[in-house]
């Protein structure tokens, strides 16, 4: 039989049965869909993150007190509960001497309750030194940033960020010049910050940006510092810059030996590769998930796909009787196994695209994330050679079976 032949039968076969070829094919549509979506999703996570990171710009280097805990980005010693008091306002004094680089910014950090009326909220509040806003990028929707006047005279103002704004004030209070409460001292609202504002940090729609004096001396009782920012002269490499902060800040801390470094220093590139290998994994893991439900539609397939043998079987012996080899009926079911699975592919790529959109635009309309469109090319070709390739494996079984039955026992068959 010329292959022409075999995939007009298989075609008017297929369409004689829309109800069951229909059932065989959702396994197939629901696990390319489900493939796509979740790619999709692992993806357009991905491009959120790095882009709010690289929105702070890719000449941020980061000093962090306590040793480096192994190679590429590590955890400040704060985040994991370490107090280690070896940045000191003697290393400003020294990185702002150093010509290659722009802005030193130093942060103090911690958690107390924000009131404003009646209303209360958890937040983590931010003491900082003057050039903090510009070496952070970070961008106000309302108000004004802290001004030099501010961190040196210790003024009791406050920037929050906006998810802070609408919890105290709601959306018809304008927070600017309103005075709020933070442990014992009160506030004076400046600014309110942008709501893409974000970036590595903690969450700065819940925080309070304050002047460092106030938070060191009133808050936290401390002298030192969480964290020391540096942003790179743009005509400089990062890499050398970041090689003269490790030199400045062990000449200020009298260290000789590098082994002996009581601090660590991280660029936006280390934390790019940290959060883009982290992420890749977890599209990785949400695509290996969804390709679970493929294999299960595949083995649906092969079920169908047996019992539509034993249902033809009268239909095997006739062909046999009239000159039909073995091989010309494995061809005709393995055709109609590759067809089902193919269009089913199809149908599951066009309703993964449809999905990703939907998801989409109702990410950036109805929520106030930055949520990235992502359609993965790879994703779509892993369906289609998937769905492909489930068809002719899970295939070859049942129209195995089929090619080698009797024709003389398939025509006696009832």
């Amino acid at each position: 039989m010329l292959f022409k032949d075999a995939f007009k039968t298989a075609t008017r076969a297929l369409t004689h049965s829309k109800t069951r070829t229909a059932l065989t094919m959702l396994g197939i549509i629901i696990g390319i869909a489900s493939v796509i979506i979740l790619m999709a999703i692992g993806q357009s996570v991905q491009k959120m993150i790095l882009g709010q990171v690289e929105s702070i710009g890719s000449n941020l280097i980061i000093i962090s007190p306590g040793a480096p805990s192994g190679g590429g980005f590590s955890p400040p010693a704060s985040a994991r509960g370490i107090v280690i008091t070896s940045l000191q306002q003697k290393d400003i004094d020294a990185l702002q001497r150093e010509p290659s680089i722009k802005g030193v910014a130093a942060q103090v950090a911690g958690q107390a309750e924000a009131v404003y009326g009646g209303k209360n909220k958890t937040v983590s509040y931010q003491g900082v030194t003057k050039e903090f806003f510009s070496v952070r990028n970070m961008k106000l929707s309302k108000g004004r940033i802290l001004s030099i006047s501010d961190i040196d005279s210790a003024s009791r103002v406050a920037v929050i960020g906006p998810e802070l704004a609408t919890a105290l004030f709601g959306t018809n209070i304008d927070p600017i010049n309103k005075n709020i409460r933070l442990k014992n001292i009160t506030l004076r609202v400046i600014g309110v910050l942008d709501s893409s504002g974000g970036g590595i940090g903690g969450d700065q729609g819940n925080v309070v940006i304050i002047p460092i004096s106030i938070a060191q001396k009133e808050l936290l009782g401390v002298s030192y510092f969480n964290v020391i920012m540096a942003q790179a002269d743009p005509s400089y490499e990062v890499s050398f810059v970041k090689a003269r902060i490790t030199s400045v800040i062990r000449q200020t801390h009298g260290i000789t030996d590098p082994t002996k470094d009581d601090f660590s220093i991280q660029t936006q590139q280390d934390v790019l590769s940290l959060l883009g290998s982290i992420t890749s994994i977890l599209t990785l893991f949400l695509a290996a998930i969804a390709s679970i439900s493929l294999i299960v539609g595949g083995i649906g397939i092969m079920n169908i796909m047996l019992v539509a043998v034993t249902e033809r079987t009268r239909e095997i012996g006739l062909r046999k009787a009239v000159g039909a080899t073995d091989k010309d009926i494995l061809q005709q079911f393995l055709i109609e196994s590759i067809l089902i699975t193919m269009i089913g592919g199809l149908i599951g790529i066009a309703l993964g695209g449809a999905i990703v959109g939907l998801i989409y635009i109702v990410a950036t309309t109805f929520f106030s994330v930055g949520w990235v469109f992502a359609f993965p090319i790879s994703a779509v070709l892993l369906g289609v050679g998937v769905s492909t390739f489930s068809g002719l494996v899970f295939g070859i079984y049942p129209a195995r079976q089929a090619g080698r039955k009797n024709p003389i026992d398939a025509l006696r068959y009832e």
